[in-house]
């Protein structure tokens, strides 16, 4: 895609995104989210309107058709499957992805619009308390109506309401928009991941071996040697920079106090994490925090989510992917752990998780050269490093646990309004995941990325990353 987006600065919230913090006038942003200039606030969009709305609209339909081709393996059956209350089903987030659009875009600012179904509000609102009553999140699984089809329907009946509204608008109105596609786009992404993370736990609880694509060749290459690299730290900014978009819990940027750590290279592999395994590492409770071992004797893990004991392996395991079933690839990143069995393993290793701070303050250090994978649809599954020893390998393949908790930065104030009610209100009992993994979009995570799950969560890609005191 090419082309620039400009629209008068503006703040967000709800899995949000924010417009560059300048002081006052416009910034210009490509279909990426990532600013090229800024200028005087009467500059706002007047010139070369035309590429303006072409790269808002191509941008778009790039997410929007992306969204399509994840639920093309799927049939309506599949569409409709709640395997958890965590989890949802594909049409559901399909149908909520266009809700949103019809609600914060279309409904306020396309004249004369009207909504394709008035249940939808209720059926499709998320966290929304501001929109309106919703239908609770347990029970989503029971929608047979609307079908699948139905929801193709709504899809195109936005997506046609959409276009209109962005190539007759006017310049006004499109400074206006501008922003709120843009935290859109950003929120379909989040549902996409979640798309293939829930399927993929649906897929797991049949009792017939399923697969989200078809099996895929792995080779057994020897993951690089884990080293560990070193940062003086002092006191250090973190949090966005305000060039771009973010979310809102991304900022404002603010200083921290580091001590001298040393962060590992790359994730733990699975032949790392069956080292830990075969130690007693799930039958230690000196190992686990207190809520850790209560959580590993009632669910009794022995191993990973998605692990299975199978003695033709010459690990004695096999793995469930959206390839399907296969043995356990030693070289590749570990994930679908606990927050408390990252803990675990890191207190068995004699070391400890990185802060968010640290983390992020490595990510954005310079010595970060080499990105893992993202979102592949034939293959969404974490591949083995490929970084060369001693050189940092960040974002990428498995979101990787912090020792931090989800709390507000210094300054941080929500969004007023229905739009901001998403992130702050989650801001108690999680734990900060960050780097993005191999079923996140291509270009939606960066350094200063925050995401958040409890601490008992499995069911998304997450993995390990060391670090110690140095």
């Amino acid at each position: 895609m090419s082309g620039t987006i400009a629209f008068e600065e503006t703040t967000f919230g709800d899995a949000t995104q924010a417009g560059a913090a300048h002081d006052g006038g416009t910034a210009i942003y490509d279909t990426a989210g990532t600013l090229i200039e800024t200028g005087p606030a009467e500059t706002a969009i007047t010139l070369h309107s035309q590429s303006v709305r072409d790269a808002l609209l191509d941008g778009y339909r790039a997410v929007r058709q992306l969204t399509e081709r994840l639920v093309e393996p799927l049939t309506a059956e599949d569409q409709m499957l709640q395997s958890m209350d965590d989890a949802s089903p594909a049409k559901w987030h399909r149908a909520h992805t266009t809700w949103f659009f019809e609600t914060f875009v279309l409904q306020p600012h396309q004249p004369g619009y009207c909504v394709f179904d008035e249940h939808f509000n209720y059926l499709f609102n998320s966290y929304y308390e501001a929109i309106g009553e919703r239908h609770p999140r347990p029970e989503r699984g029971i929608l047979s109506r609307p079908t699948a089809e139905t929801v193709t329907q709504y899809r195109r009946y936005v997506d046609a309401a959409m276009a209109e509204l962005i190539a007759r608008t006017d310049d006004a109105v499109l400074g206006v928009i501008a922003p709120l596609l843009a935290l859109g786009l950003a929120h379909e992404q989040q549902h996409q991941e979640l798309i293939l993370t829930d399927i993929k736990h649906a897929f797991w609880r049949n009792p017939v071996s399923l697969a989200y694509q078809p099996p895929q060749a792995f080779t057994r290459e020897p993951a690089p040697p884990l080293d560990f690299i070193g940062f003086a730290g002092g006191i250090v900014e973190i949090g966005h920079d305000g060039h771009g978009f973010a979310f809102d819990n991304e900022g404002p940027r603010h200083r921290v106090l580091l001590n001298p750590y040393r962060l590992a290279t790359r994730p733990i592999t699975c032949g790392e994490y069956l080292m830990f395994m075969e130690d007693g590492g799930y039958s230690q409770p000196e190992l686990w925090l207190s809520d850790g071992w209560a959580t590993v004797q009632r669910e009794g893990w022995q191993a990973p989510l998605y692990w299975s004991p199978d003695a033709r392996h010459e690990s004695g395991w096999q793995i469930f992917t959206l390839n399907g079933k296969r043995a356990i690839d030693p070289a590749e990143p570990v994930c679908h752990v606990s927050f408390f069995e990252a803990a675990a393993f890191a207190t068995w290793a004699g070391k400890r998780l990185p802060t968010e701070a640290e983390w992020e303050h490595a990510a954005n250090s310079g010595r970060c050269e080499f990105r893992g994978g993202f979102l592949d649809r034939a293959h969404p599954h974490p591949r083995a490093s490929t970084a060369p020893a001693g050189r940092l390998q960040m974002l990428g393949e498995v979101w990787e646990w912090t020792r931090s908790g989800y709390e507000p930065y210094p300054g941080f104030r929500p969004v007023q309004g229905a739009i901001g009610e998403y992130n702050g209100k989650f801001m108690v009992s999680q734990l900060v995941l960050r780097g993005g993994s191999c079923v996140t979009p291509p270009g939606h995570v960066r350094a200063s990325y925050r995401n958040f799950f409890p601490p008992a969560a499995r069911w998304q890609f997450s993995g390990i990353r060391l670090a110690e005191d140095a």
